[in-house]
């Protein structure tokens, strides 16, 4: 199981994410050049090596046409005071640039995900529409480069888990288009919310909107590394000063096994029909659901009804609430926090005479399971006029013949 761990201990913001994964590649420098022939308008990305506090590590720099725009980095990215005037875009503009990139599809949802993570945070912040809100600093273009760099590295990487350690968000103030605001950043707490951070000594924003968006995005979980073995480490380094190294570690490696935290969210329903049922079931499981059931349970006054039951990562929480009250007709959603212990999984493909065969690998905790992927077994079965059984048996008989 491939394991991305990123250490948070001095925040997060989009350039140090994307340098701490880059040097994760073992090819740094042909990404960046792959980032360059995107075409995203008036961008340039360069790679800097340089130092904090006597550990090397990391710098990306965004130029927009040539001309550096900020610092990009958790210590100071919402200011964006450069002394000349951004162009303020909606998210229909970031989702028209996005949507022309040679891209992965992935890639594109990935990055439009992000933000409207940020759209809605700031839509709250400031009481308007998300369809009115000015990117006065997450929507410049060097941030648009910022969540594409962050989310193709996470397509190149692909990790099984991505573990994210608590966020530090610094303290004080810090000055942006709208004002001198407290850390973190209104934006920035609505986005992390329900995620576990922290303040300290440090004066300063440590963690950006755009950080906290991307760290949300991917990570399957918040907490302490967990057991793995590295195989290599990524340090992104921020432009600003302070006494503790101003860096983002990124940890790559194996684990056999893992566990991860998870909410269960549940209630009781005895007035909606199966159609109504499935349908907020399907919108729970699109928005990011590890699982969703019912169980049938009797009610007051004898009425049949249906225990519902969401499985989500707590990052999910609000975004689960909402969709729970919007498609069922609940007044109360009741929570429970719990450990989740789960096996690492991948995927073979087999070579048979009845063509390729998906086969799924679970294994940790000392287990090892194997299940032939049902859609190919029914593909057999339909064709050949035979039943499930006998399709897996054909299946499993020519695969043990060939050993």
């Amino acid at each position: 199981m491939k394991i991305l761990y990123l250490d948070c201990g001095m925040g997060a913001a989009g350039d140090m994410l994307t340098a701490a994964l880059l040097e994760l590649l073992p090819d740094p420098d042909a990404f960046v050049a792959r980032l360059n022939a995107l075409g995203i308008p008036g961008v340039r990305f360069e790679k800097e090596i340089t130092n904090k506090c006597g550990i090397s590590g990391t710098h990306m720099h965004v130029y927009v046409n040539e001309e550096e725009e900020g610092t990009g980095d958790a210590a100071d990215a919402s200011a964006h005071e450069h002394g000349h005037d951004h162009v303020h875009r909606h998210l229909s503009d970031i989702e028209a640039i996005v949507h022309g990139l040679p891209l992965p599809e992935d890639v594109k949802e990935n990055v439009i995900a992000v933000y409207r993570t940020i759209a809605e945070a700031e839509s709250k912040v400031h009481g308007r529409p998300v369809e009115e809100v000015h990117f006065h600093e997450v929507g410049a273009m060097d941030a648009v480069a910022d969540v594409t760099a962050v989310c193709l590295l996470m397509h190149e990487i692909a990790p099984d888990e991505t573990v994210v350690s608590p966020v530090h968000v610094g303290s004080g103030t810090v000055r942006c288009a709208h004002g001198i605001l407290p850390v973190p950043a209104p934006a920035t707490e609505l986005i992390l919310r329900g995620c576990p951070v922290y303040g300290g000594g440090i004066r300063g924003e440590l963690c950006t909107p755009t950080g906290a968006a991307l760290l949300v995005r991917f990570a399957d979980r918040f907490g302490p590394m967990p057991p793995m073995r590295t195989e290599s480490t990524g340090y992104g380094l921020g432009k600003k000063d302070f006494p503790q190294a101003n860096c983002l570690r990124a940890f790559l490696g194996t684990g056999e096994g893992s566990t991860d935290n998870i909410i269960e969210l549940s209630c009781n329903v005895d007035d909606m029909t199966g159609e109504a049922v499935g349908f907020a079931m399907e919108r729970l499981l699109e928005a990011g659901a590890r699982d969703v059931y019912t169980v049938p349970i009797g009610m007051k006054k004898n009425r049949p009804g249906l225990l519902l039951r969401v499985m989500c990562r707590p990052a999910d929480r609000e975004r689960m609430l909402s969709l729970l009250f919007r498609h069922t007709t609940t007044i109360g959603v009741r929570e429970s926090a719990m450990t989740r212990y789960v096996l690492d999984r991948r995927e073979e493909i087999l070579a048979t005479p009845y063509g390729e065969i998906r086969q799924k690998i679970s294994s940790g905790y000392g287990a090892v399971r194997t299940k032939l992927e049902f859609e190919d077994l029914k593909k057999i079965a339909l064709s050949r006029g035979i039943s499930l059984a006998e399709a897996q048996a054909l299946v499993r008989e020519s695969l043990s013949g060939e050993k």
